[in-house]
């Protein structure tokens, strides 16, 4: 079985941007290890003669036809956003620093 270190759970709560406690992070490592202990498991499988896109429905996809359309009017659209600004939804500005970069 694979082993999941505290650093490696620190690491992918960061990414995650999650704040973890000591509690939650053993649960955390717990989980993970038996997620990738799964996947170990299943790369022992053989798989040479599985086409990558094999499917058991045998089905066709079937797209609609691309049909422009009326869309809601931008009042209706509007009528219950929190904020809104010059006929647009306004949303908090959301920028962050972190490029993942350690």
């Amino acid at each position: 079985m694979a082993k999941i270190s505290d650093q490696d759970v620190e690491k992918i709560a960061q990414l995650a941007k999650l704040k973890i406690t000591e509690s939650e992070k053993e649960s955390y490592r717990s989980h993970l290890e038996e997620i990738v202990s799964y996947v170990e498991k299943l790369n022992e499988l053989d798989t040479d003669d599985v086409d990558p896109t094999f499917s058991v429905q045998q089905r066709k996809q079937v797209l609609r036809p691309d049909e422009t359309k009326p869309s809601l009017p931008r009042e209706d659209a509007l009528k219950n956003a929190p904020s809104q600004a010059n006929g647009f939804f306004r949303v908090p500005k959301i920028i962050s620093q972190d490029r993942g970069e350690s």
